[in-house]
Formats: structure tokens, C-alpha cells, sequence
């Protein structure tokens, strides 16, 4: 048995630009890879930006029915058993620190998205909305943001084309608030998103290895964006895809092929599978 595969008891994977290619499918030959290292016994997850209910619910679209057992998700906010639906939400963002977030960038040509339960939440309708409901294969509602947000949410996304995402992060750079501390980051060409600080990949990872019996240290993770560096550097195996950012290239153990040529498929067969 290789180092690896010795040393890992579970495989956690980002999604968009990880387990899914440019197309937003899973490969057979990932679905394939994913379903031999769960028959020998490791236990596979998913460890995401969207949320952990929608996660699951696109799982047989995806051709992985049947072979996640835990997702965490809104970027570190839930942790989601497949099998028995247990869920924890940590630290969501209270109403009025998302208005305030929402006020600051009222005047840009944004829009503000709140994923939840499945389902993509707006207060204002708009064309780009198609864009990320077919992206992440979620359907989009337009609701009272008032009502909506009597209860605290894991996060809120700024939605923006690639072109205009510049003046987005300028204006972030003036956003303060005395009442709530926030944390930002962009998770895409098009997606600047606010959420609690104690919120991370690998502080819900932590939560879900804790559940399961097991530590970060013996979880192989893959991702491909800056969000996904903290999680690959934490992990005892860090893999990001060929198509990863220098950030979390930088920060892994190693690098595989891209998510368009089933570069999780090839590391698991190189060192597990096929060991």
C-alpha cells in the first residue's frame, strides 16, 4: 500500500472546477474512480462554495448517487450527512449585516444571491440570474429580502460579469462595519461573496472529519480556486487540479491533470487504486 494510501481515510473534493469539468458534468471516469476508493473502504465527500442541500439534491445528475457520504457546505457554514440527513449550520450572517453588506454595492450593476436549502434567493429579478441558476443547476426565486432575511443565512454572494468584477473588489476595499465583522473573497469570475470570519473549508472540514472519527490530517482533498488553498493546505494530502490557481498550486502536495481530463481519476488511480 502506498504513503497515501495508507496514510488517507477520506477524500473531500471542491466541485466547480474540481469534480465537475468546464461543462458542469462529472466524468465517468471520475464517477468511476470515486465508486472503486469507496469499496475500499474511504469515505468520500464534497467540500463546496454552494449549499449543502442543493449539493445533494444534483448528486444523480451528476451520476454519484449513492456515493457521497458527507458534503460541507456555503463554503464551510454546513456539514451535511448524506445518509442520515444530520445538519449543522455554523455561524450564519445575521439579516442586517447582509443589508448593510448590500447596501454598500447598491448602486453597482450587481446582483445579490443568497443559496439556501436549494434554492437561489434574490431580492431583485434580472437577466444574469439565468447565467447562475444553469451554472449551478439551481432554480432562482425573487422574494421580500425583508422577510427573507428575519433569520440569519450562511452567506451572500455578489453576482457580477467577469469584466466588471475589478470595480467590485475596489469598492470592498471601502466596506466597514462597527456592528459585524465579515470575511470576503472572490470564488469566481463572477462571484464576490461576504459570510461570517470563523466560516472556512477547513473549519468545516474539521467539523465533518470530527463527525465521522477521523482528523483533517487523514483527508486527501482536491480543489482548483483560492478558496480551495487554506483546505488543500490543511489537509494531510493536497492535490489541486492542473487548471488551479497559482495560489493553491502553490499550496498542495501535488498536481494533476485538469478538470477537463479527469485529473481526479488519474491521481486516485495512480496512488490508490491502482497501488
Amino acid at each position: 500500500m502506498s504513503e497515501i494510501a495508507n496514510k488517507v481515510k477520506a477524500i473531500i473534493c471542491d466541485v466547480d472546477g474540481t469534480l465537475l469539468t468546464s461543462e458542469y458534468v462529472c466524468s465517468h471516469a471520475t464517477a468511476a474512480a470515486i465508486a472503486e476508493v469507496r469499496e475500499r473502504g474511504y469515505l468520500f465527500g464534497l467540500c463546496t462554495g454552494r449549499d449543502a442541500i442543493g449539493t445533494r439534491g444534483q448528486l444523480a445528475d451528476w451520476g454519484l448517487d449513492g456515493l457521497v457520504d458527507v458534503i460541507v457546505g456555503s463554503g464551510g457554514a454546513e456539514v451535511l450527512d448524506v445518509g442520515s440527513s444530520a445538519y449543522e449550520l455554523s455561524n450564519p450572517l445575521p439579516g442586517d449585516a447582509i443589508k448593510e453588506v448590500m447596501a454598500h454595492y447598491a448602486d453597482m450593476d450587481v446582483s445579490f444571491v443568497i443559496p439556501y436549502r436549494g434554492v437561489l434567493y434574490t431580492p431583485v429579478d434580472h437577466p444574469r440570474m439565468e447565467l447562475i441558476s444553469k451554472a449551478d443547476g439551481l432554480p432562482y426565486e425573487v422574494v421580500d429580502f425583508d422577510e427573507f432575511l428575519a433569520e440569519p443565512k450562511p452567506k451572500v454572494m455578489i453576482f457580477c460579469m467577469p469584466e466588471y468584477m475589478e470595480q467590485v473588489i475596489e469598492r470592498s476595499k471601502t466596506f466597514s462595519s462597527e456592528r459585524y465583522r465579515s470575511a470576503a473573497l472572490v470564488t469566481s469570475a463572477r462571484l464576490y461573496e461576504y459570510m461570517d470570519p470563523r466560516i472556512s473549508k477547513p473549519a468545516g472540514l474539521e467539523r465533518a472529519a470530527e463527525l465521522h472519527g477521523f482528523t483533517i490530517g487523514e483527508v486527501l482533498a482536491f480543489g482548483d480556486a483560492d478558496n480551495d488553498a487554506a483546505m488543500v493546505s490543511a489537509a494531510g494530502v493536497g492535490v489541486a487540479m492542473g487548471n488551479g490557481s497559482e495560489r493553491t498550486r502553490l499550496a498542495a502536495d501535488y498536481v494533476t491533470d485538469d478538470n477537463d481530463h479527469d485529473g481526479i481519476a488519474a491521481f486516485l488511480r495512480e496512488h490508490i487504486i491502482n497501488d
